[in-house]
């Protein structure tokens, strides 16, 4: 396979509100020991893309510092935002290796189809990356976007210990949202342990991760409750298996409703929506002993989830956070597609069209997925 010198990325110029992707020419890496190159197919679109770029992820991380820098194994508030200005976002695609460094010959052969996650690299001997829950707390863990470049990009190299393999039956535009938006519905819905014909209320419902998480948790024999805005994402989810879909732009009692259909309320809420307004509502839709899963990362600074101690107590509820999954997870995830359970709907287009459709992100206009074409 000819690989190039050089490439096109989308490049991400200014800050804040201002910034903007812009395509240019930025070499091509050789891969270094341990290492594959992926000539990158089809790449999604994520929200944290949008947060980043838009600034609403320093917001959130500003937000946090108000109450301390938090320090999660070797994560930091005050580290975990990208603010070079040739930053190269994204973090879930698909492709083919172009390229293997020898000493991964036995993994890898040019012509297999790989894919690259939000998580590149963990170290895979300490205490969270063996007991098989944990790798993504390794303090040693890699990430597109924020310490090594994103998939907004012809070529990556990864770790070929971390790339995932993508299974026949399992085209690339399908398998690049799998890689984030894919696993990240699956594995908060696994979190749950929301048990088959209990109930499920998903905010964000129509959106990139809602509208897999609905199909994965139909799947996984749950109930499903959608929650998100306008006639359009309603089609959306209640075609891809929500049993009710509740608007909350015209719905002023969001709990009231949820009981409705629950009686008592759901045994989970699981929160893919980023607004400030999806975490304030969460543990009031929820039966006691419910538990709310934290997936959308708020840009707002004073976004918070909880309520006062005693109506916890009493409640019994509980909350957890869930970030991506493991690379285990994303098999599982993989086959759901494969066995024709999961479809992401997907709305297309090419490397070019980064900035076009993120000011589409920001107005809440794209039902489903948004996959570009990065092949020249």
């Amino acid at each position: 396979m000819s690989i190039p010198k050089e490439q096109n990325a989308a490049v991400k110029e200014g800050f804040g509100k201002d910034s903007t992707c812009k395509i240019k020419r930025v070499p091509v890496k050789e891969p270094g020991p341990g290492q594959i190159l992926v000539k990158i197919n089809w790449t999604g679109l994520c929200a944290s893309d949008k947060a980043a770029l838009g600034g609403k992820m320093a917001d959130s991380a500003e937000g946090i510092a108000g109450h301390g820098t938090l320090e999660i194994n070797g994560w930091s508030s005050k580290s975990a935002v990208p603010c070079a200005d040739s930053t190269i976002y994204a973090q879930e695609s698909a492709g083919t290796v172009a390229a293997v460094h020898p000493d991964v010959a036995d993994l890898w052969k040019i012509g297999d189809r790989a894919g690259v996650k939000w998580c590149t690299h963990i170290c895979g001997i300490c205490e969270f990356c063996t007991n098989g829950r944990d790798e993504l707390h390794c303090s040693h863990h890699l990430n597109s976007a924020l310490n090594v470049p994103g998939t907004f990009q012809e070529y990556v190299v990864t770790d070929a210990n971390y790339a995932t393999r993508i299974p026949e039956g399992v085209s690339d535009e399908e398998a690049g949202p799998i890689m984030c938006a894919g696993v990240t519905a699956y594995a908060a819905l696994k979190k749950s342990e929301v048990r088959p014909g209990q109930w499920v209320v998903l905010t964000g419902a129509g959106g990139g991760l809602g509208h897999l998480g609905i199909q994965y948790a139909k799947a996984m024999g749950m109930r499903v409750i959608a929650i998100d805005g306008g006639a359009a994402k309603s089609e959306l989810c209640l075609s891809v298996g929500a049993e009710h879909y509740i608007d909350f732009t015209t719905t002023p009692d969001l709990a009231a409703e949820v009981r409705k259909y629950t009686t008592y309320g759901a045994h989970a809420v699981v929160v893919y929506a980023s607004s400030k307004a999806s975490y304030a509502s969460a543990i009031s839709l929820l039966r006691p002993r419910g538990i709310v899963i934290a997936v959308g990362v708020p840009g707002a600074p004073d976004a918070f989830l909880g309520m006062h101690p005693a109506m916890l107590a009493m409640g019994a509820f509980r909350t957890a956070g869930s970030v991506v999954g493991t690379l285990k997870e994303v098999d599982e995830a993989l086959d759901f597609v494969k066995r024709g359970l999961v479809r992401p709907v997907l709305t297309k287009g090419t490397l070019a069209d980064v900035d076009k459709y993120l000011a589409l992100l920001s107005e809440g206009k794209v039902a489903g997925r948004v996959v570009l074409n990065v092949v020249a």
